[in-house]
């Protein structure tokens, strides 16, 4: 052992002596079996919340899809929803939305993966909807073309996206002539010549219990869930597997590409292969990347020194080879080409000289804080455990740490030297492009079309699905939150969670810069933001992201600040938090620096696509001279100086108007001990400021276009105010209401009539954003230009339905339930947990809310629902802005 390695192997030992009190386990009591069919099952118990975590993994994905047909794995997921022998889709769409619509399906190269998040009680009927489709598949050809339009909408969203595009076509560089080379979304062409025979075909090859891993976390008693287990899918018969596709690569060709974009900024990139799931040297590889994407790094120097927007550098992994990039940010007008070159001289000389040891060091530091971190979530419990088994081959996700805790400097050096070679690199620059100014449209987009009312059909379910159905009440939280006023006026609140050794702060500094910000004064909020990553008055940047690193912390800092920490550096953590949030450095050559990068970023923003649309939006939404419609400007911000910018956070950032939540291994008395000590001797100077808009009236309708040369599939925003505000009895109604229309796929009434029935649209929400002040209604769907008004024409339709005539009763109990159930699933992380009470207290709602909310929401009848629509929800009164081709 060289003097670097021997150095870092004493300081591993001296990282596992801090975090001794960390369990390497991802959580405490892991169950395993495998049954007599093949099917691999793993149970880990979580007492977060009385929810539970299932997924199915599929050892399958694109990888296997036929030759000139590489959407197969997708398509057949997405069938997966489209009905199995003694389960229709209509069944499968009603149990969903019944136990809280929070599922999904995922396909990736070599895996295909299928989620469901639920309340325990409803842990065998989501493992019986898996055993079914696990057992047989319809693929019928009916039904393959009713999905094919929503398939085919989805390949043309993502081909709008230019991002997509560039991750695309990096494949098909850093891959040529191997499977990697396509992701699994598939094309439309080959969708046309797709049948339901050969779905059916691909099923049959490949879902068997013996190419399956099932793994369920949650708050579950492990063996009586093994039990049932072995009961529901012990009898499945198991099946000879076909030889999955070799992976042989050639060898890698230097190549550039270049792509226009929507963006606001231009993108350079430069791209390397990286090893791979399977390589000796894949956690070597996880710790380089660390090293590279560090705030102390080379890379993200480029940023203080006023050279990029942004950097990262992001890695990824699949099976016999993964593949990293450096990424870049550049102001629009500027010629990417130099920042390509930097990017490689960054990369060149770190495989020249080495990486720092203290980056090594804090990397692996922070990997084995975040096992511990993972505990707090219940699905990324059960998605930790997936990934381990199911992609990276592992027998437990303590494996890769365990790895990683034996990884040397030379390790990591010797990575960066084999891999980073920029005579082979693939490079990318994507520019920004404007596409037009937004044009109003001729008859709001509308149509005359008929389409007579439908209603979502009522199903009979399986016996075995029947109690999914049954009211459920919200039963009060045993240990609720504590409700604290400091003495300087901070709100804190504190949640107790004992399922990690780890503390989550989550805080908000109430504001408003369309009310605060100074007349011509606009973007000064944006300049502050930018100056809090530099550190405060004591620790400039570098010290202050070391401390953090000596902690393994995650912390971010500004109006909205936050702090992740095993609970023995707490206190420390919290020094540092409040250090930089009460006594920021605000530098001056920094302010110079974070002044030019948002003029910049302000100039590009003025002719980009996405932004114009919010744009729009609010433009046709209030009325002219509405403090929401104040924007900065590139010649406002350059007119800024540092005095404004300290002006400005003395103004807004005050403890009177601060709410700290703190959830995870802590008592109250010892939160607010370690809060009051570095928040207590924060002061509030003259009156509160004011951060309420003042309402509104309602706006009229108009109809906006938006050129967008970069889409091929226009993405459609319908949206109006509303005079309801959140302490409005009628907000309930219309929230059922609302989970009539949308929320659980095909059991609503949107999905059912734009995706399933008329295959317009790959995707549909609605949505209500309800404030104190003032609300809004609306509508977001994609689709071919084609079909922009037909599509908008059967959302009046269903919102005029609903306003006018009663839904029916199973609608009514399925929304009821849908609601209800989202609130039980409202506490899968300590995340969701301190997020949640964060958002009450900005509302100045009860903590305790959303169990009212719950109960108020069974009570709702079909005519108070009819009613709150008819009141409230306007069909006639939509702002439409289409973004992409003028729909046709």
């Amino acid at each position: 052992m060289n003097r670097i390695n021997r150095y870092v192997g004493l300081v591993f030992a001296l990282i596992i002596c801090v975090f001794a009190g960390v369990s390497p386990a991802l959580s405490g009591e892991v169950t395993r079996a495998t049954l007599k069919n093949g099917l691999r099952v793993v149970i880990v118990q979580n007492s977060l919340a009385p929810v539970v975590t299932t997924q199915v993994n599929y050892l399958v994905g694109s990888n296997e899809a036929p030759p000139g047909f590489p959407g197969m794995a997708h398509a057949q997921e997405h069938m997966m929803f489209r009905g199995n022998p003694g389960l229709t889709s209509d069944q499968l769409s009603s149990i969903i939305a019944a136990m809280g619509g929070n599922f999904n399906a995922q396909t990736e190269q070599s895996l295909t993966q299928y989620f469901f998040t639920v309340p325990v009680e409803d842990l065998e009927t989501a493992l019986h909807v898996e055993a079914v489709r696990m057992r047989g598949i319809i693929d019928s050809d009916k039904a393959w073309k009713e999905e094919r339009g929503a398939i085919e909408q989805e390949v043309v969203q993502d081909l709008s996206d230019p991002q997509y595009i560039l991750s695309t076509r990096l494949l098909g560089k850093l891959f040529a002539g191997a499977p990697y080379e396509h992701d699994a979304l598939g094309t439309v062409a080959s969708f046309d010549k797709t049948t339901g025979a050969m779905l059916k075909r691909f099923y049959d090859d490949w879902y068997a219990p013996n190419n399956a891993i099932l793994v369920i976390a949650g708050n579950v008693e492990p063996q009586r869930t093994l039990a049932t287990v072995k009961r529901l899918f012990g009898g499945i018969p198991r099946k000879k597997l076909p030889a999955h596709a070799p992976i042989a690569l050639s060898p890698l060709k230097p190549a550039e590409i270049q792509l226009d974009s929507d963006l606001s900024y231009g993108l350079a990139l430069v791209a390397y292969r990286f090893p791979g799931l399977e390589s000796p040297d894949y956690a070597a590889g996880m710790v380089l990347s660390d090293v590279l994407s560090s705030q102390r790094a080379n890379l993200y120097a480029l940023v203080p020194e006023g050279k990029a927007l942004s950097t990262s550098f992001d890695s990824y992994a699949l099976p016999k080879m993964g593949y990293a990039f450096a990424l870049s940010a550049f102001p629009q007008g500027e010629d990417g080409h130099p920042m390509v070159e930097t990017l490689k001289k960054i990369i060149h000389d770190y495989v020249t000289n080495g990486v720092p040891p203290e980056l090594v060091e804090a990397s692996k530091r922070h990997e084995i804080a975040q096992a511990e971190f993972q505990k707090n979530s219940v699905e990324g419990l059960a998605s930790a455990w997936s990934q381990a088994l199911a992609l990276e081959g592992r027998s437990s996700p303590d494996d890769d740490i365990q790895a990683i805790g034996r990884v040397t400097v030379e390790d990591v050096n010797r990575v960066a030297r084999n891999f980073l070679a920029n005579d082979t690199a693939i490079t990318a620059i994507m520019t920004p492009r404007q596409s037009g100014s937004p044009v109003e449209s001729k008859g709001s987009g509308r149509t005359n079309e008929s389409f007579a009312p439908k209603q979502v059909k009522k199903v009979k379910l399986p016996a075995w699905a029947a109690q999914v159905t049954r009211p459920h009440k919200v039963a009060a939280v045993k240990e609720g939150p504590t409700d604290l006023t400091l003495k300087n006026g901070i709100r804190l609140i504190v949640k107790t969670t004992r399922t990690s050794d780890t503390v989550s702060l989550y805080g908000h500094v109430k504001n408003n810069p369309g009310l605060e910000a100074p007349p011509g004064r606009e973007g000064v909020e944006d300049i502050l933001g930018g100056l809090f990553s530099y550190g405060s008055k004591s620790l400039n940047r570098l010290a202050f992201q070391s401390a953090l690193d000596e902690i393994a912390a995650d912390a971010e800092v500004g109006p909205l600040f936050s702090l992740q920490v095993v609970k023995g550096h707490f206190d420390r953590g919290v020094a540092l938090v409040a250090d930089n949030l009460i006594n920021p450095a605000l530098p001056e050559e920094a302010f110079k620096v974070v002044q030019k990068e948002t003029s910049s970023l302000l100039a590009g923003q003025e002719k980009s696509p996405k932004w114009l649309v919010g744009r729009a939006l609010r433009t046709a939404l209030f009325p002219k001279g509405d403090p929401a419609l104040r924007y900065a400007k590139p010649a406002t911000v350059e007119k800024l100086t540092l005095a404004d910018v300290r002006d400005y956070y003395h103004a807004v950032f005050r403890p009177d108007v601060t709410t700290i939540v703190v959830v995870g291994n802590i008592t109250p008395g010892e939160a607010r001990a370690v809060i009051e000590k570095h928040f207590g001797g924060w002061k509030a100077e003259g009156p509160k400021p004011e951060t309420e808009y003042r309402p509104v009236a309602d706006n009229k309708p108009a109809a906006v276009v938006v050129p967008n040369n970069s889409r091929v599939q226009d993405e459609v925003s319908l949206e109006e105010t509303l005079g309801i505000t959140r302490s409005h009895p009628d907000y309930y109604p219309l929230q059922v209401g609302l989970h009539i229309l949308t929320g659980a796929f095909y059991a609503t009434r949107l999905y059912h009539d734009l995706r399933e029935t008329n295959g317009l649209v790959y995707a549909v929400d609605a949505f209500l954003n309800i404030g104190k002040t003032r609300s809004s209604f609306g509508v977001d769907y994609g689709c071919d230009p084609r079909n922009v008004s037909k599509a908008r024409s059967i959302i009046e339709r269903d919102l005029a339905d609903m306003r006018t005539n009663l839904v029916s009763p199973d609608e009514l109990s399925q929304a009821k339930n849908l609601l209800v159930h989202q609130v039980l699933l409202s506490s899968t992380s300590t995340a969701s947990i301190a997020l949640g009470l964060l958002h009450l207290s900005q509302l100045d709602l009860p903590l305790d809310e959303p169990a009212r909310a719950a109960d108020r929401y069974q009570k709702v009848s079909a005519a108070q629902v009819r009613s709150a629509f008819s009141k409230w929800i306007r069909p006639d009164g939509f702002v439409q802005v289409t973004s992409g081709p003028q729909p046709q």
